[in-house]
C-alpha cells in the first residue's frame, strides 16, 4: 500500500473523516457496510455514522484486500472473517485495556467520591 496511513487516536470518526483518511468516496464506505458485517459504525442521536478506530482499520484492510490483492467482495469477506477468528484467540478483551496506574487513579477518585458521600450523610 502507498505508505502507512496514520489513524488519529480518537474514539469516533465521522464518515467524511474516514473517507479522507482512507482515500475512498463515502458512497463506497456505505456500500461496504452492507457487504461486510465487520463494518458496523454506530449511529449518533442525529443519525450520523460514527466509526470507531477498529472500523477504520477494517476499512483499510478491506481496501487492501480488494484493491491491492485483487480479492472479490465475497473473497475479502471470507478472508476477513478468518483473520478476525484468529485475532479473537489472542485477545478476549472487547474494550481498550487500561494500565494499572489508570485503574488505581480511577479507584482513588471513586474512593474520594464515596468518602464525600458518607461524610455528608453522617454530618
Amino acid at each position: 500500500m502507498g505508505g502507512e496511513i496514520f489513524i488519529p487516536d480518537k474514539l469516533y470518526f465521522r464518515i467524511g473523516e474516514v473517507a479522507i483518511l482512507c482515500r475512498l468516496p463515502a458512497y463506497v464506505l456505505r456500500f461496504w457496510e452492507t457487504e461486510f458485517p465487520q463494518l458496523k459504525p454506530v449511529k449518533s442521536s442525529t443519525g450520523q455514522r460514527m466509526y470507531r478506530k477498529r472500523d477504520v482499520e477494517n476499512v483499510l484492510r478491506i481496501k487492501q484486500l480488494l484493491y491491492d490483492q485483487g480479492f472479490t467482495i465475497s473473497g475479502a469477506r471470507q478472508h476477513l472473517r478468518s483473520e478476525i477468528k484468529s485475532d479473537k484467540s489472542q485477545s478476549t478483551i472487547p474494550f481498550p485495556a487500561q494500565s494499572a496506574a489508570e485503574i488505581r487513579y480511577i479507584r482513588q477518585g471513586l474512593r474520594e467520591i464515596l468518602n464525600l458521600l458518607s461524610t455528608r450523610r453522617t454530618g
